[in-house]
């Protein structure tokens, strides 16, 4: 095992800069990132002392707010944008995991069909419908 003589770089979401870097890095007046933090549009870390401290994450959202103002795009919309964009990307996430989910059902399904000893009529029934991506699944009462 060979030993590192060199610290890792911080990850994204360390908050490492302080707000004049953060302020070039963004392309930004510093007074700006103080503003859009007011608005709620970003939220830095903060030292023991109160000083702010930006994450690699934070100059990225500075730098797509600068775009989208730049673009025409007024402070509101800016907001509703961000929204919807961690929406989508809760969504997403959700997604995958249900993805995970269904697949591990039907694998759990397909080992339980193959077993002697599990009796056919308690198992759920899936049917997958025509030209889609979904799985409907359907258990059997008890009769």
């Amino acid at each position: 095992m060979s030993r590192r003589t060199r610290r890792d770089p911080p990850g994204p979401e360390a908050a490492v800069y302080v707000i004049s870097v953060a302020a070039e890095l963004s392309g930004l007046h510093p007074q700006t990132l103080r503003s859009y933090e007011r608005m709620g549009l970003i939220m830095p870390g903060r030292t023991g002392g109160g000083g702010r401290r930006y994450s690699h994450r934070d100059i990225e959202l500075l730098r797509e707010i600068a775009s989208l103002t730049s673009g025409g795009v007024g402070i509101e919309g800016v907001r509703r944008i961000l929204e919807l964009e961690n929406q989508v990307t809760a969504l997403r996430a959700r997604n995958e995991e249900l993805a995970a989910e269904l697949a591990a059902t039907r694998d759990a399904l397909r080992a339980a069909r193959t077993t002697r000893r599990t009796d056919p009529t308690r198992l759920p029934a899936v049917r997958q419908p025509d030209s889609t991506a979904s799985v409907v699944v359907w258990r059997r009462r008890r009769d």
